[in-house]
């Protein structure tokens, strides 16, 4: 959300608090705010614009996610583990969504602070592929190195995919 923001020049909008900035006419704050507000909105999901009635004021809007979702609160953290440690990749899913997906757990938790070894990626990664790919996770564990890297399963497994496309 932030690139998206920043891409589009809205992400001043985020701090300011109640009112505009002294350089700013009224008019022109407002219609920042309400720009920004949109962006936001239109990057949401219904669920999370449900839980969220929308505030009339960017940044406490802002505020209120962060407050929410970058907690370090028991809660997130087990919330966002879980979803670590039980991904699995459903046949039929295209590999690089699954990987998408994975990759996006893992850096919701680093924003979290939550910092995982890569080998450890790279293992859970392996772990979540289903049972079409025991062969492959086989041939990189057995393949005589000692460690792995989770950017070497991924590239592993995109050219896996371009080879059986």
């Amino acid at each position: 959300m932030n690139v998206i923001l920043t891409q589009s020049r809205l992400k001043k909008a985020l701090l300011w608090r109640e009112k505009n900035p002294q350089y700013m006419k009224e008019k022109t704050w407002w219609e920042l705010n309400e720009k920004t507000l949109t962006a936001i909105q239109l990057c949401l999901s219904d669920k999370v614009l449900d839980e969220f009635p929308m505030e009339k004021i960017t940044s406490s809007l802002w505020e209120r996610f962060q407050d929410h979702y970058l907690k370090k609160s028991l809660a997130n953290r087990l919330i966002l583990k879980q979803c670590l440690f039980l991904i699995r990749m459903h046949e039929g899913t295209p590999i690089k969504s699954h990987i998408a997906e994975f990759f996006s757990i893992i850096n919701d938790l680093d924003k979290i602070e939550i910092k995982l070894k890569d080998e450890d990626q790279a293992l859970l990664l392996l772990c979540s592929l289903p049972s079409l790919y025991k062969s492959f996770r086989e041939a990189i564990i057995y393949e005589g190195k000692s460690t792995i890297k989770v950017n070497e399963v991924k590239e592993h497994l995109l050219n896996n995919d371009k080879i059986d496309t």
